[in-house]
């Protein structure tokens, strides 16, 4: 499932990693919000790293032991999309 993102890199073979940046605090705040949102509607929620104008999203699965499964690879895809 990895070749269907783009810009996610597996980091120590547990989770999905990506850093988005945008123009300003409002526009990012805004990005962290709505995968707030995307996450609770997927019950499962990533690691962020916030700041001024910078995301670093961390995705694995706690219950899963901190590795990967198919719902990191969704939650990943659907993240992605809310930069469309």
């Amino acid at each position: 499932m990895l070749n269907e993102l783009d810009g996610w890199a597996v980091i120590d073979e547990s989770k999905l990693q990506k850093v988005y940046t945008f123009k300003g605090f409002l526009k990012t705040m805004s990005f962290v919000n709505a995968v707030a949102w995307e996450a609770n509607r997927l019950m499962h929620h990533p690691d962020m790293e916030v700041s001024f104008n910078k995301v670093v999203i961390n995705i694995t699965t706690h219950d899963a032991g901190n590795s990967l499964t198919d719902k990191d690879y969704k939650l990943a895809l659907a993240i992605d999309e809310l930069m469309k």
